[in-house]
């Protein structure tokens, strides 16, 4: 007779698709019915600036009961594991000790000053809302519901407005972090700037975010969406980059790379009305195809075309299908039949997809499944796109650009790329790639960290959410540690309270769902 843990464990991993739709998608839809409710009552009964200081001081006194226990345990969030948007989870969670920081809210918007006061876990989905039902947009609105304003400061956050405002970090007026001291300490360009520069990427190593300020911008009602295909990939590049360095003109730049000579580019711009030149799609609604196969479809009709997509929908047009990693999960997610009964209930979370992970899919995924963002510059974008092809034969890659601004003379973690002759440029782009690989024999623990050394040896950057392996001497290759390290040696208590960056987002931090469930259960 089958135990029945081994049976469940067959049906998660050679079901996986019927066991999403019957169960996870379910569970997904309640919990997030839950979690709307949750907010909108958050938001009208406890978003007044006294509030939000209550929970300030909640969290500065857990940081005062540390310090009388004797401070023996590092400090982190206490924020679940499972809920990270990375593929693994945190193992250090296990063994330091948690600060809450349980901060949902929108606090307030400034027109005069065109900013919005947020609390950390303030998603995208929760403030596109709200700032749009007011006439406002944040300037770069990263992809997925579900992303937070603090993983998105403390990690990286990029969108296709990034070649115009950078990333996401770059539209943020000031940071408000609790210490390792337990003082509250707020930063910005001109009020401790030292600390305001070296605050993302920092993954909660230098204090805990407790408020941000982020820029707004009035909003238009559509995004007029022009797309391109090309054929070629002197062409791919070319146009791409022509787009990406024209921010008067283009609001939204993306590519979506179908093969290496095949390619989609889109150009987008906000606009008031729809225009005679397009017709109008409401690209979000639940029965509509997931976006990267519309996009697609493009390349067969061999000619350029323009839409008109509500505004809300453009931002969060690859939500649904998790760009295109839905497809593996749920095969048949995209048909037609299935989109018209539960396209609705799309995507589920992920939290639940890591945990109801088995030890078969782990070697699987480990093996072959890549999820991985490089920024290079853009003067490297052919090049990367070969190797990617020779390499991972990985379609479609994703290409978002992105300015690196400058930090006001203060080093920091990333900075813009300085040509062999001395000149900057700003200009990068975010390759994505999600997926299993189509090269024969591919093996991500040699195909990684050969990757990782491209980019460093071509001056980019591996978004730290991904899988790394690489060494620390790598890793402080790959990343300015200068003004990070200085920053952490005058903080009061930061060293004895905080893990460095690589410590969390090695896999010394970090590792598989399959063995957390164990840890977990271990105690």
């Amino acid at each position: 007779m089958i135990k029945p843990d081994l049976l469940f464990e067959h049906v998660l991993t050679h079901y996986r698709g019927i066991f999403a739709t019957l169960f996870l998608l379910p569970v997904s839809a309640v919990y997030g019915a839950y979690a709307g409710i949750r907010n909108w009552i958050s938001f009208r009964l406890n978003s007044a600036p006294a509030k939000h200081a209550d929970r300030v001081e909640a969290v500065i006194r857990q940081i005062a009961d540390w310090k009388m226990q004797g401070a023996e345990q590092k400090l982190c969030t206490a924020r679940s594991g499972w809920k990270t948007m990375s593929e693994l989870v945190p193992k250090y969670k296990l063994s330091h000790r948690r600060i809450d920081v349980g901060m949902y809210d929108l606090l307030e918007i400034d027109k005069q000053r065109q900013i919005v006061r947020v609390e950390p876990l303030a998603t995208m989905g929760q403030i596109s809302r709200n700032l749009i039902s007011r006439g406002w947009t944040l300037p770069v609105v990263p992809e997925l519901d579900s992303l937070t304003v603090g993983g998105l400061i403390m990690g990286f956050g990029v969108e296709t407005s990034s070649h115009k405002y950078g990333l996401f970090q770059h539209i943020c007026e000031s940071f408000e972090i609790v210490t390792a001291e337990g003082k509250q300490v707020k930063c910005s360009p001109s009020e401790n700037p030292e600390f305001f520069y070296q605050i993302p990427w920092s993954h909660g190593t230098l204090g805990f975010l407790v408020a941000a300020e982020l820029k707004i911008v009035p909003v238009k009602k559509y995004v007029r969406l022009h797309y391109q295909p090309v054929y070629t990939l002197d062409d791919m590049v070319s146009v791409f980059e022509r787009a990406s360095r024209d921010a008067e003109n283009n609001d939204f730049v993306e590519g979506l790379v179908y093969g290496r000579d095949q390619a989609v580019i889109m150009v987008g711009r906000l606009v008031d009305a729809v225009g005679p030149d397009g017709s109008l799609n409401a690209i979000g609604r639940w029965y509509k195809p997931w976006f990267y196969k519309h996009v697609q479809s493009h390349l067969g009709h061999r000619k350029e075309g323009v839409e008109y997509l509500p505004v809300r929908d453009y931002f969060h047009r690859h939500t649904r299908s998790y760009f295109w990693a839905m497809e593996e999960i749920i095969p048949f997610g995209n048909h037609p039949v299935f989109r018209a009964l539960l396209g609705w209930a799309l995507p589920p979370r992920i939290e639940l997809l890591k945990y109801t992970e088995t030890q078969t899919t782990q070697r699987l995924r480990e093996k072959f499944h890549v999820i991985q963002d490089m920024l290079m510059p853009i003067r490297y974008l052919k090049q990367s796109i070969d190797y990617f092809d020779e390499h991972f034969r990985l379609y479609p890659l994703w290409l978002s650009p992105m300015a690196i601004k400058d930090n006001g003379g203060q080093p920091g973690f990333v900075h813009p790329f300085r040509t062999e002759e001395g000149a900057v440029d700003e200009m990068y782009v975010d390759i994505g790639a999600y997926g299993t690989p189509g090269k024969k024999d591919f093996d991500n623990a040699i195909a990684l960290p050969l990757l990782e050394k491209f980019v460093i040896d071509h001056r980019g950057y591996q978004a730290l959410y991904a899988r790394t392996t690489m060494s620390r001497e790598a890793f402080r290759t790959m990343f300015d540690h200068a003004g990070y390290d200085r920053l952490r040696e005058r903080l009061p208590h930061c060293r004895q309270a905080f893990d460095e960056v690589y410590d969390k987002v090695s896999s010394k931090g970090r590792v598989s769902p399959v063995e957390m469930r164990k840890l977990e259960k271990a105690g």
